[in-house]
């Protein structure tokens, strides 16, 4: 079926296209046209001057609607999926927190079958831990954080067919033979939950650690150890220069100021929006998959207030905030949502950007960045 969107303005990676269209058949973008001339033949979609920008790429959520990746199962995951899919995620990452080897393999086993089927938003697993820093646990849980088992992570790579990154504290013991075993592989390996200094993320970054894992939460910043102050984790992530970081773009984990900051240094080619959001996203059920959880002031935290514990944002809000609270233009905040995270995880030779060839991936939006319609494939899903 012949689908042409028009009268929008498209934002392409040349700029924009005020008044133009794009034409889709078959899940595909055949055309994109700087006019808004209707094809005989096409069903015809009046985007009524409203921004027309590629679908987002989410590359750490935990979940949504309900449902934890964490589960395992396939309906937790095509729930999650769908949740986040109507709000903008046309490709998504599912995530895991620290688990424990079953749960991981359970979470192998849907992933990769779901990866599997036509028209999928699934795109790979995510894991996050456990091979953390138990002093930066955050809201992990703590009893199932260790140190990297090589035979583990092998296991894991190698007889599923799923996995695209895993995050790793660069500090512990056998992270920078890991990180250099994932990146021999093509895993992505982000450096995550960790009290890292210069040296460690030096090393890592060397070892092939191309990524830092929600850049500014659970990791160390400039400090003192007795009278000496010390690069942390943050100051050294902007130091390595081709290193990619993400940023949980709620406007609570990290502040607008800061969303500038890592904006103005890292750019829009090396800073990726993500919502590291949890289960209870989109639900009516305020009881979290983790007991420890609660919600409050829109993010979701530990019940003792000791740290946040993921957001309960979706893509459409993430884009609000950069573009709207933090100031940043549309153009580049609908970069850093789509096509930077197409490139770090290995997607971008079919979606990020609207042009000719990519899926048909595509999100509208008004003047005040509500969302008005998502394609998915070309199909309509809101």
């Amino acid at each position: 079926m012949l689908t042409q969107i028009f009268n929008g303005h498209i934002l392409t990676p040349q700029g924009w296209i005020d008044g133009g269209s794009i034409v889709t058949e078959n899940g595909r973008i055949v055309e994109v046209k700087k006019d808004s001339n209707l094809i005989e033949g096409a069903e015809h979609v009046d985007a009524e001057g409203s921004h027309v920008i590629p679908g987002g790429i989410e590359m750490h959520v935990h979940g949504g609607g309900g449902s934890d990746f964490m589960e395992g199962t396939r309906e937790a995951f095509v729930n999650a999926a769908h949740t986040h899919l109507v709000h903008g995620t046309t490709a998504i990452f599912p995530t895991l927190s620290s688990s424990t080897l079953p749960m991981i393999e359970a979470a192998c086993e849907t992933c990769s079958s779901l990866m599997k089927e036509k028209d999928t938003t699934i795109m790979g697993l995510h894991l996050e831990g456990p091979y953390f820093n138990l002093k930066k646990a955050g809201a992990q849980m703590p009893e199932i954080i260790r140190e990297p088992d090589e035979k583990e992570y092998r296991h894991i790579v190698e007889d599923y067919d799923c996995m695209r990154r895993w995050d790793v504290a660069p500090e512990i013991p056998g992270a920078v033979e890991m990180g250099r075993y994932l990146a021999q592989k093509g895993i992505v390996a982000a450096i995550g939950h960790t009290a890292a200094e210069y040296e460690h993320v030096e090393a890592a970054y060397k070892a092939g650690y191309s990524l830092a894992t929600h850049f500014y939460n659970a990791m160390t910043g400039f400090h003192n150890v007795r009278e000496y102050k010390h690069a942390g984790t943050v100051e050294s992530v902007y130091l390595m220069e081709n290193m990619d970081v993400e940023v949980i773009a709620d406007g609570i984990h990290v502040p607008a100021p800061i969303l500038r900051l890592v904006y103005q240094c890292k750019g829009v080619e090396r800073t990726a929006l993500i919502a590291d959001a949890l289960a209870v996203t989109a639900c009516e059920n305020a009881q979290a998959f983790d007991p420890r959880v609660i919600i409050e002031d829109g993010v979701c935290k530990l019940s003792d207030r000791s740290a946040l514990a993921g957001s309960v944002a979706t893509m459409d809000r993430l884009i609000r905030t950069m573009a709207i609270t933090a100031g940043i233009p549309l153009a580049d905040v609908s970069r850093m949502a789509s096509e930077t995270p197409a490139r770090i995880m290995g997607i971008l030779d079919r979606k990020g950007t609207l042009e000719k060839g990519k899926d048909a991936d595509i999100l509208l939006m008004d003047a005040d960045l509500n969302l008005k319609a998502v394609y998915s494939m070309g199909k309509l899903v809101k």
